[in-house]
């Protein structure tokens, strides 16, 4: 039995909004095991990107608690949640955000830069990474030079570099034309298997998350496990 690697037990997320509260979800619990692809699936609006938040310690629960293994990510001050997501998680957005003055190669190696790696070591993973995602020949193009996808598969090489145990993507595919998102998110499946990551991917696309080991939709601020087969691909 596979064990279980992020635990969230009634979570509850409220937004101010004027003089009343706006409760996005609450009672949400669920576990993620190690080695899964988790699929979160929604309605615009309906708290996919704020619970992602949450599992990655970007952002706090109003209520309830999140736990890594035995650890309870809630009480981890400013300092150590940001040590936690670099050792542990790997981010993938929307939007690349590669810094445009750098090369591919730098960009990749950033993270391990600011953890105070050694240059030539951190740009040698780089590079691994780059050759992981097929960008060898583009590792010295700045990110402006980079088509759509080049970029984005550029992002997962960054977002992988450090080794994290957690893949967390938020709409991976969701700024590129239909063949180009489903190449990139063919890569992220090869990359979740042969690196054994657990992988948990917020995506509108129900035909990918079809492909998920499990999927959660969040609908009326509660959260349902659905079979990957019932969805429309």
């Amino acid at each position: 039995m596979q064990d279980v690697l992020l635990r969230a037990q009634n979570l509850k997320k409220v937004f101010r909004s004027g003089d009343s509260d706006l409760v996005l979800f609450e009672n949400l619990s669920f576990q993620v095991q190690a080695g899964e692809m988790l699929a979160i699936v929604g309605e615009s609006g309906a708290g996919k990107s704020t619970l992602l938040h949450i599992l990655g310690v970007l952002d706090s629960a109003s209520e309830g608690n999140v736990y890594f293994a035995q650890l309870d990510l809630g009480e981890l001050s400013e300092e150590d949640a940001a040590e936690f997501r670099s050792r542990e998680l790997g981010f993938v957005w929307q939007f690349h955000y590669l810094l445009p003055e750098f090369t591919a190669v730098e960009n990749v190696a950033m993270p391990l830069l600011m953890r105070g790696g050694n240059r030539r070591e951190a740009e040698q993973q780089a590079l691994h990474w780059l050759q992981e995602v097929g960008l060898t020949d583009r590792a010295s193009h700045r990110s402006g030079e980079l088509s759509g996808g080049e970029q984005q598969r550029a992002a997962l090489a960054r977002a992988l570099v450090t080794r994290p145990k957690i893949l967390m993507a938020d709409e991976p595919t969701g700024d590129l034309d239909n063949r180009t998102a489903d190449m990139v998110f063919n890569l992220i499946a090869k990359l979740h298997r042969d690196y054994r990551l657990t992988s948990l991917i917020v995506t509108h696309n129900l035909g990918f998350a079809r492909r998920c080991d499990r999927v959660l939709r969040l609908e009326r601020g509660r959260v349902v496990e659905v079979s990957p087969q019932s969805l429309l691909a």
